[in-house]
Order: C-alpha cells, then sequence, then structure tokens
C-alpha cells in the first residue's frame, strides 16, 4: 500500500466541447477532465495544467488513490487515461474513475526490478536482462492498492524467465490476467546470452551441419566407388 499522497483541485466545467477545450488551455492554461463511474453521472472538470504536469511527474500518481477537490466536495478517483500533445511536453485531457471503498478496481501498477547488477545470469553469465514488461494490470480495493510490485532479478539465470506467476503480490491483490488461466502467465523477464556470444553459437551450428554434410557425401562416394567396384 502506497504512503505518497496526491490532491488535485478542480472546478466543474460547464463550456463543453472542442472549442471550450481548446480556448482553456490557450487562454488559462488549465486543461479539461472527467470524472466518472460508482454509478453516478459524468462530471466535466477543469484543472490547473502546472498542477496535473508536476502530479505526473511522480511514478506514483499512476497506481494510487488521488483526491480531486470538485469545488466543495472531495471525489476519491484513480487516473485512467491521459491524452498527452504529440510533439510538445503538454497533457491534453484527462479521464478519472471515482472509486469506492467497497468496490474492486483494476489498475496498472509499476514494475520495480531489484538486483539487476548482482543477477547471477549477468554477474557471472555475462547476460543481459530483457525486460518484457514494465507494469502489472491488478484488481483490489483502493484500500490495498500497491503503488509498485517488485521482481528480483539476483537468481535468475541466462536462458531463464521471471512470469507473471513468479511475482509477490500483497494480500488481497490479484492479477487480472492470471485470472483468464495460465496460458496468460506472460513473460515478465529474461536474461539472455549476449548477441555476440548467440552469433557465435549459430556459426558453431552451422558450420557442425555443414561439416556434418560433407562427412554424409564423402560417405556416399565411398559407397557409391565400392559398388562400382
Amino acid at each position: 500500500m502506497s504512503t505518497a499522497e496526491f490532491e488535485l483541485n478542480c472546478s466543474v466545467r460547464t463550456d463543453l466541447g472542442k472549442g471550450a477545450s481548446r480556448r482553456l488551455r490557450r487562454l488559462n492554461n488549465d486543461i479539461p477532465a472527467v470524472l466518472y463511474g460508482a454509478g453516478k453521472d459524468p462530471v466535466s472538470l477543469t484543472i490547473a495544467h502546472k498542477d496535473i504536469i508536476k502530479a505526473t511527474e511522480n511514478e506514483a500518481f499512476f497506481s494510487h488513490i488521488i483526491t480531486l477537490n470538485v469545488d466543495s466536495k472531495k471525489e476519491q478517483a484513480v487516473i485512467k487515461a491521459l491524452q498527452r500533445h504529440p510533439a510538445k511536453s503538454l497533457i491534453m485531457h484527462a479521464d478519472f474513475l471515482r472509486v469506492s471503498a467497497k468496490q474492486a478496481i483494476v489498475v496498472k501498477v509499476p514494475i520495480h526490478f531489484l538486483n539487476e547488477d548482482k543477477c547471477v545470469g549477468v554477474k557471472i553469465g555475462g547476460g543481459n536482462i530483457l525486460k518484457t514488461l514494465n507494469e502489472i494490470e491488478v484488481s483490489c480495493l483502493p484500500a490495498d492498492l500497491p503503488e509498485f510490485v517488485e521482481v528480483d532479478m539476483i537468481e535468475v539465470d541466462i536462458g531463464e524467465f521471471i512470469h507473471l506467476s513468479d511475482i509477490f503480490l500483497p494480500e488481497g491483490v490479484t492479477s487480472v490476467a492470471l485470472s483468464y488461466g495460465d496460458e496468460s502467465d506472460l513473460s515478465v523477464a529474461t536474461v539472455a546470452a549476449k548477441k555476440a556470444e548467440i552469433e557465435e553459437e549459430i556459426i558453431d551450428a552451422e558450420d557442425d551441419a555443414a561439416d556434418d554434410s560433407a562427412e554424409d557425401a564423402t560417405d556416399e562416394s565411398d559407397e557409391e566407388s565400392d559398388n562400382n567396384s
């Protein structure tokens, strides 16, 4: 469970539409947002861009319960989507999902990889860690939401994999992917041999195959000569 705290001051937005959103960003340096969920009507919001851009600099913002101060009311929510400018460091729009203390939520939380420099496959085997996932989608009650989950790489050797089922999740937290069955037990990371070593193994295998072919051809030629004799 995270100890970080996030609060954003918001105001209800009544001037809707693309034109209104553009004016909001250009004139006030604010962004449009929407708060929805928990069986309540969606509410259009306005948030100061400087406030939300600062909040997003902290990784925990994306896997934490956020307090939205909507005028004089407080709403508990999680961030569900951010629309960013394709070329500039700007947030264009935000979607927030209301949360209820008694209702499970689905959130993506980051994976923190530990002991990468001490990993057996790296330190002794000279391999490289290849990460296939950097976050995991979990389901839990808001109070149980972890800020991140940890994956210890220290004992992973070359050719070995870490899967979702190998990740320790706190009590009350489950993997969404694993709820669909063993076939969804995705790889999280592996330690692979260096590219040069792989290429050398391929060359050696090709040389061995060529030698075998040459030996087979020689044996066939000798056998044909014996038959002609």
